[in-house]
């Protein structure tokens, strides 16, 4: 994200120490197909949302958009996701109200492109025309195939202590997502780690 709120560098922290201190607990900035990260923060009536998806997840691919049915998976994935009420629903008791959104991707890739454009022009002379060719598809595939979503959510809820559980539409949504982690961070610094499957919809502290 451009903007790193107070909460989120909460979260980055706290995870942080958590992994340290905590044999086993899975690196949460790996880029697994198939798999999302969710950091949950909460701050007096202050809850924060944060999202790390690969691009495969929600539209099917990892680099720029290259047909108009590309172009028009990834328009709608964006719309989905800047829809505050998709993907997660909360108790009515707890009084949530979204206050704003904010949806970014990778998978334009206009520089790492033609900067992988310049890099191939400039060691054409060093291979044969055949290895060149191997070494461009090989290499836009390894580097420019890693294009991901960051979002973020917040919210203000009236009665925050009510907030126990949040449901989530997003296997819904995204078929293609086969797992995701959840790491829930209390005002007290205490982290919840929670293991969601395909088709699971209740996230529980």
């Amino acid at each position: 994200m451009k903007n790193i709120t107070p909460i989120a560098l909460g979260i980055s922290l706290a995870i942080s120490s958590f992994a340290y201190a905590e044999e086993g607990f899975r690196q949460h900035s790996a880029h697994v197909h198939g798999h999302v990260e969710l950091n949950i923060a909460q701050d007096g009536k202050e809850l924060l949302m944060e999202i790390s998806a690969p691009g495969a997840d929600v539209v099917g691919f990892e680099h720029a958009p290259k047909t108009s049915e590309q172009k028009h998976q990834l328009e709608n994935a964006i719309t989905t996701l800047k829809d505050v009420n998709n993907l997660f629903m909360f108790p009515a008791s707890a009084g949530c109200v979204a206050l704003n959104q904010s949806v970014a991707h990778t998978l334009e890739g206009g520089d790492d492109h033609d900067g992988h454009k310049h890099h191939d022009e400039h060691d054409h002379d060093k291979h044969g025309h055949d290895e060149h060719k191997h070494h461009d598809e090989h290499d836009h595939d390894e580097h420019s195939g890693h294009g991901e979503f960051s979002i973020e959510y917040s919210y203000t809820c009236s009665n925050i202590s009510a907030l126990k559980n949040i449901e989530t539409q997003w296997f819904k949504h995204f078929s293609n997502t086969k797992s995701i982690t959840v790491n829930w961070l209390s005002p007290d610094g205490k982290i919840s780690v929670i293991e969601l499957g395909k088709g699971d919809k209740t996230i529980s502290r």
